[in-house]
């Protein structure tokens, strides 16, 4: 085993900002604390039905149950915002344009972070010697939220997502297990103090307390997670979103700090930041399945955007237009859960236009 230079942390940051990545962190594999919120978030129902969150048992808070042989994780933070998109806020108080989540609005980062974090692992393989490693980028059992607060990257906010001082939320992390015995960067301070602007904002009242997020509630969850019908009581909370929630990021003061990334990859595609729900609803699922390609939102399938839009429209002003295209999609094939969710949005529309 080849042992790393006691100045290997300085040396890191450096090559990795050579691909891309904005910060980095080195951990242990302790995730002991972790672990137990995790279980009692789980015995809570908080998780819904996203039964994958049990499949894998402990693996995803013992890294070495994982990857046998973990004694270290690389932690990196990498900046999504793109400096060309449409001002979130501006978007959300305009009801008949689509809101999708700002990470979203490019092509998926799944990729794209996998190969630099691969080619990360590989110089460092160049410099100090062969030593096993795996990457990971949201890609399986790992808690990559508590890894990146051991490795000092940010703290835990009260929304749960990882805040650092520099550059507020808007970040993809990934990691890297290795056998190496690397030295630790450290945690961080907190710094959200008596602040609880993400937890007042939320739509849907989703946090039943600071840094616990009852996913059923939360309209990423809904839009994205969710498979069957989302709860008729929520509905109207959804307002414009089809894709995700931002609120929470989009309250938080310290995302005035935040870093817009120049990465071609994360740049607005097919106008999503801006697009018309109409214009939306109308896709075939050919022009969902082509626009689409290369990207996160193409995970849910083309049900699930009916869904989501159907119910955004619903939610929409009262609009001729907007009735007319309902019933047009409503007379066409679909499964039970795009109909009834159409159904439900004719039936606010028609309410609304009688008013």
């Amino acid at each position: 085993m080849p042992s790393p230079p006691g100045n290997l942390a300085d040396q890191l940051l450096a090559w990795s900002k050579t691909f891309g990545f904005n910060a980095i962190g080195i951990s242990n594999i302790d995730l002991s604390s972790a672990e137990q919120r995790l279980l009692d978030w789980l015995g809570q129902g908080f998780h819904g039905d996203m039964a994958w969150m049990q499949h894998h048992g402990t693996k995803r808070s013992r890294p070495a149950e994982l990857v046998p042989g973990t004694l270290s994780i690389i932690s990196v933070r990498m900046d999504y915002y793109s400096p060309d998109s449409a001002d979130a806020d501006t978007i959300l108080n305009q009801p008949e344009c689509a809101y999708i989540s700002r990470y979203a609005l490019g092509r998926d980062y799944h990729k794209l972070m996998r190969q630099r974090l691969e080619k990360l692992a590989q110089h460092l393989r160049a410099e100090i010697g062969p030593f096993n490693y795996r990457v990971f980028t949201d890609s399986a059992p790992v808690l990559e939220k508590p890894i990146a607060v051991k490795a000092g990257l940010g703290w835990m906010g009260k929304h749960t997502n990882i805040l650092n001082r520099d550059a507020g939320s808007w970040f993809f992390l990934g990691e890297i297990y290795t056998d190496l015995p690397l030295p630790e960067t450290g945690p961080t301070s907190s710094h959200c103090g008596q602040c609880t602007a993400c937890l007042d904002i939320c739509p849907t009242q989703a946090f039943v307390a600071p840094y616990q997020l009852d996913a059923r509630r939360c309209i990423s969850y809904l839009t994205i997670e969710h498979q069957g019908g989302i709860p008729e009581a929520l509905r109207p909370l959804l307002g414009n979103r089809i894709y995700g929630c931002d609120d929470c990021q989009l309250a938080c003061p310290w995302n005035r700090f935040a870093h817009t990334s120049p990465e071609a990859d994360y740049a607005v595609r097919n106008g999503l930041d801006s697009a018309q729900l109409c214009e939306l609803f109308e896709w075939s699922e050919t022009e969902f399945l082509n626009k689409l390609e290369g990207s996160a939102i193409r995970r849910i399938g083309y049900r699930r955007w009916l869904r989501n839009i159907a119910v955004a429209l619903g939610n929409a002003p009262a609009k001729p237009s907007i009735l007319a295209l309902l019933l047009k999609r409503k007379a066409e094939p679909h499964d039970e859960l795009v109909q009834e969710h159409i159904e439900w949005a004719i039936i606010q529309q028609s309410r609304k236009l009688r008013r």
